[in-house]
C-alpha cells in the first residue's frame, strides 16, 4: 500500500470530520506536527475534541486551530502558554479536561495497548478524582482512569522510511510514540524520508504498521515557547537577591 503522500492536504484528505478527535504529538513546541495542523486549519473542520499535552503558543501548532475557533474541547496536561486558550476557557468557549502529566501519557498509552481504563493513585483526594471511581488495593485508594483513543492522530518524526517505520529525536519522543499507536488513522510528517532498510531495526520507534499516511516535511525553525537570557558575564542570580 502507498504510504507517502505529496503534501499535508492529500494526506488529510477523506479523513477529517466535524466533531472528531484528533490527538496530536509534540511536547512545548518539540515535535509538533506542524504541516499536518496547517492542513486541518484550511480544511475548515470544526468542533474538534484535540488530545495533546499542551496547545502551543499563539498563531503556532495547535493555537491556530484555537484562534479559528475549530477546537472545542481539549484533552491536555499543561496550557499556559496559550494566551487565546486561556481566554476562551475563562470565557466558557472551550471545555477542558485536565490531567497530570504522567497520566495523560499512560491513558494515551493504554488506548494503543488496547486497555480500556486503569486505576492511579495520582489525584486522588483532589479536583481530578472527582465523579471517578476510586478503588481500594492493598489498603491504598485508587481512581480510575479511561485510555483515550482518537480518530486520528497526526505526529512527527525526525526520520522515517516509506513503509512508516519511525525515528523521533530526543524531547520529540515524549508523546509521538505513543501517540501512533492509539488511533483508527495515524499520520506522519518526517524530516527525512528513506527507503525501506535505510533504518537499523533497533533504532526503529514506531513501527511503520501503526502508520497509515506519511508526508515529507522540510527541516523548519526550531521554536522555542519562552527565551529568557542574560548579558553574557552576567550572574544568574544578582548578588541583591542572595
Amino acid at each position: 500500500m502507498k504510504k507517502v503522500y505529496s503534501d499535508a492536504t492529500q494526506a488529510v484528505a477523506g479523513l477529517l470530520k466535524d466533531g472528531m478527535t484528533i490527538m496530536a504529538g509534540g511536547f512545548g513546541l518539540c515535535g509538533i506536527p506542524d504541516e499536518l495542523i496547517d492542513a486541518i486549519q484550511a480544511s475548515g473542520v470544526k468542533d474538534l475534541t484535540v488530545i495533546s499535552n499542551n496547545a502551543g503558543i499563539d498563531n503556532v501548532g495547535l493555537g491556530k486551530l484555537l484562534q479559528t475557533r475549530q477546537i472545542a474541547k481539549m484533552i491536555s496536561s499543561y496550557v499556559g502558554e496559550n494566551k487565546e486558550f486561556a481566554r476562551q476557557y475563562l470565557g466558557g468557549e472551550l471545555a477542558i479536561e485536565f490531567n497530570p502529566q504522567g497520566t495523560l501519557a499512560e491513558r494515551i498509552r493504554a488506548g494503543g495497548a488496547g486497555i480500556p481504563a486503569f486505576f492511579t493513585k495520582t489525584g486522588v483526594g483532589t479536583l481530578i478524582a472527582e465523579g471517578k471511581e476510586v478503588r481500594e488495593f492493598d489498603g491504598e485508594d485508587y481512581v480510575m482512569e479511561r485510555g483515550l483513543f482518537a480518530d486520528l492522530a497526526i505526529v512527527h518524526a525526525w526520520k522515517g522510511d516509506t513503509e512508516g517505520n519511525l525515528v523521533y529525536r530526543k524531547t520529540a519522543r515524549n508523546f509521538n510514540p505513543m501517540m501512533a499507536t492509539a488511533a483508527k488513522v495515524t499520520v506522519a510528517q518526517v524530516e527525512h524520508l528513506v527507503q525501506p532498510g535505510e533504518i537499523d531495526g533497533d533504532a526503529i520507534h514506531t513501527p511503520g504498521i501503526f502508520i497509515k499516511r506519511i508526508i515529507h516535511v522540510a527541516i523548519r525553525e526550531k521554536r522555542i515557547e519562552q527565551r529568557t537570557t542574560r548579558k553574557r558575564g552576567e550572574p544568574a542570580i544578582p548578588p541583591a537577591a542572595v
